[in-house]
Formats: structure tokens, C-alpha cells, sequence
């Protein structure tokens, strides 16, 4: 039961430091985006995402480009596709 506890202890305390902390390690940044540091670490190095090395070796990622980086390249839905169609349509289409 103790071991329970400081188990949910454990995971509060990690979201709450998503949820505050600006500056992330390579670590809470893939723990955080739900991907692999393997992933992670590919990414850096195709130079794919967002991230600043100070020191040359160690990585470290702004909680707040990640959540943009994740927004990127949203995929429009269906009715928002249909909804411009008629909305082009409406307007006289191509002249």
C-alpha cells in the first residue's frame, strides 16, 4: 500500500513539473511528447525539432516550442475541406 502511494506521489509530482518547469532535459522531453529518446535524440540530429545544446553535449528543449512543434502540421478534417469546397464554390469558383 506505501509503495502504492509514493508510486501516485511519484506521478503527480512528474505532471506538475511538466506543467511548470520552461526548460526540459532530453529525458522529461520524451517522456513528455510520449516518444522514444531514441526518437527524440533522431530528431535532434536531422535538426527536425527545436532544441538548444549550451554546452555542446547535453540537450535541452522549451516546453513551450514542443507544444508548437507538436501543433504543426495539422491535418484538416473532412467537414473543414468540404466546408472551403462550398465556401469556393459559393464564390464563383475559378475564373
Amino acid at each position: 500500500m506505501a509503495e502504492d502511494l509514493k508510486q501516485v506521489a511519484d506521478m503527480i509530482t512528474a505532471n506538475t513539473i511538466f506543467c511548470t518547469k520552461e526548460v526540459l532535459t532530453s529525458d522529461e522531453a520524451a517522456k513528455y511528447m510520449g516518444i522514444s529518446k531514441s526518437y527524440l535524440y533522431k530528431l535532434t540530429m536531422k535538426q527536425q525539432i527545436p532544441h538548444f545544446k549550451p554546452m555542446g553535449k547535453m540537450c535541452y528543449f522549451n516546453r513551450l516550442e514542443l507544444e508548437q512543434w507538436l501543433q504543426s502540421n495539422r491535418i484538416t478534417t473532412e467537414a473543414e475541406i468540404s466546408q472551403k469546397a462550398q465556401s469556393f464554390c459559393m464564390k464563383g469558383g475559378l475564373k
